[in-house]
């Protein structure tokens, strides 16, 4: 991934992750507003908003942080099974992804509901600090695979010094390893981003269809 292309991603994943976190905050005070209030229409108003942020915001706006993660991850030094802050992160974001795609409020307790979904956002906005805080952080260092990662990039540049140490003159072949690696790592993205636009898609036609808001009085 060339040094633009990373940029773009990285910038489109931080707006991603910073709407999604807006957005909950916005449900969680449209679910105290309807839990606080007296006024029955008020209530309506707060639940019908609820129920467009959840399907038309919270919902988009998951599923694109969780690909641009995936795909920066993939397309980045940092990698996928490298270092044990990604390996938390990305599953969190996944999780958090998920129960926003089965958000509903239904049932004949609509308090009851109400209170659930308050929790549930309240939750939400927990592990977005807590996502935030890996991405600052970045704890744990390297797992296992990625010590050997970086064990052989550090390899290669040994083996590549010593080669202008020794000022080789004659132009030296294409380096088959480095291309089949970029090659790899191209079809590891692009097949990620497939699976990951299929998921997007069922969730997204698994919520639009199976999930719904019912209020009333």
């Amino acid at each position: 991934m060339t040094n633009r292309l990373r940029k773009l991603v990285l910038t489109a994943h931080i707006i991603f992750s910073v709407g999604w976190f807006g957005a909950v905050a916005a449900f969680l005070a449209l679910a105290v507003a309807g839990l606080t209030s007296r006024d029955a229409q008020m209530v309506r108003t707060a639940y019908a908003a609820m129920e467009l942020t959840a399907r038309w915001v919270i919902v988009p706006l998951a599923v694109a942080s969780l690909l641009s993660g995936i795909i920066q991850s993939l397309g980045t030094p940092w990698g996928l099974f490298r270092h044990y802050w990604v390996l938390a992160k990305l599953p969190l974001i996944g999780y958090a992804a998920r129960r926003a795609a089965t958000t509903s409020l239904s049932g004949p307790d609509l308090h009851a509901a109400g209170m659930q979904l308050a929790i549930h956002a309240t939750g939400g906005l927990l592990v977005l600090l807590l996502i935030t805080a890996l991405s600052v952080y970045k704890p744990w260092g390297l797992t296992g695979y990625g010590q050997r990662k970086q064990q052989e990039r550090r390899d290669e540049s040994r083996k590549s010094l010593s080669r202008q140490t020794f000022g080789a003159k004659t132009e030296l072949a294409p380096d088959n390893d480095a291309i089949g690696s970029g090659f790899s790592r191209g079809l590891r993205i692009s097949l990620a981003s497939a699976v990951g636009i299929f998921v997007v898609v069922a969730h997204i036609a698994i919520f639009l269809t199976g999930h719904s808001f019912h209020y009333g009085y």
